[in-house]
């Protein structure tokens, strides 16, 4: 997969894929608010399957940006990890 994500940021360049990544993220955004605006409580099986599509196209890109700027999957893991922690310690404050 890492071969076919730089050949496709290679070919249509970082700065396209960033703008791609913004559209992507609004479709993503546009697919998560359709389910929260959803009135009658309950989640349509259609609803997660959109979501989980532009999930997944975020990866894509996010992926390709990742392998261009040469980011180990480690180093954004270490990141995700302090993230997480730094919110649960937010939580116990509250």
């Amino acid at each position: 997969m890492k071969e076919d994500c730089l050949k496709i940021i290679e070919h249509y360049g970082v700065n396209h894929q960033q703008r791609k990544l913004a559209e992507e993220v609004f479709e993503l955004q546009e697919a998560i608010f359709a389910n929260w605006y959803d009135t009658d409580g309950v989640t349509d099986v259609g609803y997660v399957e959109h979501i989980r599509e532009e999930i997944a196209d975020v990866m894509v890109i996010l992926k390709q940006i990742q392998y261009y700027y040469e980011i180990p999957d480690e180093e954004i893991e270490d990141v995700m990890k302090y993230k997480v922690q730094r919110t649960l310690k937010r939580m116990e404050k509250e």
